[in-house]
């Protein structure tokens, strides 16, 4: 009976140690594969040195440049402020550390991926010189992960899909269309505003700054809101527009008759020029500090030109 039993304890010590050997060894594999798939495709410090981006889809191209901090995209032989934001974001998925397992090691397994021929390829440049050159193929069967390999090597990673979002976004997605573009992200605010003055044909509307509080004058307001003068202030400041249009698309149209200026704390002032309405109803804008021509949506053209009597106090 004493070598029955003991030859069970030697059995359970034996299951144990085996188990505890198998164990070890399972989560080390496991942790070997979160370090393999942990990666980031760009070093955050060499990432500051991008100054130049290019996007081929296969159908388009679209080529962005950073002058002074501002990010501007390429078209139609014209550069058009861009939303520095949307491209800061953009970068940072490929220099923010995250999963990115490796699929595969082989060359023969780029066709599956979708990163032959057709593949998108994202590219980042200081100046001409790449820094990261990286090949964008096909969704995962369920579409939550995409195949990406760098331009003249083997390795296949897997990443987010959602990086296809900015690669089959209209180009206006990536274009900074507020008509003050330096409001975007909050580096002009209201608070830099000394007076808005509004001249839409024979009315002039001036909203000026008083003990921090906005007051209206030039038109009959009997009992002004300081809350509604300060909300429509601030819209002006922010507004943006739909698309950008050709120059010379916009030499035809009057721009004399509706002003916008903007009188800033620091002496700057801008003025906002407003078109007519066209035929299909919709108005154009542009500004003294640039040479870039808005189209705007109608709601937007009925916002910038209020009625004196929208400002009275409920």
């Amino acid at each position: 009976m004493t070598y029955k039993n003991n030859l069970i304890c030697l059995l359970i010590m034996i299951a144990v140690l085996v188990s505890a050997y198998a164990g070890s060894f399972i989560f080390s594999y496991d942790r070997d594969n979160e370090k393999s798939a942990s990666h980031l495709w760009l070093d955050p410090n060499t990432a500051g040195r991008v100054n130049r981006l290019v996007i081929d889809t296969g159908w388009d191209e679209l080529e962005f440049i950073k002058k002074n901090n501002q990010w501007f995209i390429k078209q139609f032989n014209n550069e058009y402020p861009a939303r520095n934001a949307r491209i800061e974001d953009f970068i940072s998925v490929f220099t923010t550390r995250s999963s990115w397992p490796v699929r595969s090691s082989s060359s023969s397994a780029h066709e599956r991926f979708g990163l032959n021929n057709g593949a998108s390829r994202i590219t980042f440049y200081n100046d001409y010189s790449a820094l990261l050159d990286l090949l964008m193929g096909n969704d995962d069967v369920m579409g939550y992960e995409a195949y990406f390999r760098k331009a003249g090597q083997n390795e296949v990673r897997s990443g987010d899909s959602s990086v296809r979002s900015y690669l089959t976004g209209a180009v206006t997605s990536w274009y900074n269309l507020r008509l003050i573009p330096e409001s975007e992200g909050g580096n002009v605010t209201i608070n830099n505003i000394q007076r808005l003055t509004v001249i839409n044909g024979e009315e002039t509307q001036v909203f000026s700054r008083s003990n921090r509080r906005w007051e209206i004058s030039g038109v009959s307001v009997s009992n002004p809101d300081a809350g509604k003068i300060e909300e429509y202030v601030n819209f002006v400041l922010n507004a943006e527009g739909e698309d950008f249009i050709d120059p010379a698309g916009a030499s035809g149209m009057s721009f004399d008759h509706i002003r916008l200026i903007l009188e800033f704390g620091n002496g700057n002032i801008i003025f906002i020029y407003i078109s007519e309405s066209d035929e299909l109803n919709k108005r154009y804008a542009s500004l003294s500090s640039s040479n870039y021509f808005y189209q705007l949506p109608l709601w937007v053209s009925l916002r910038l030109l209020r009625d004196a009597e929208s400002f009275e106090a409920d």
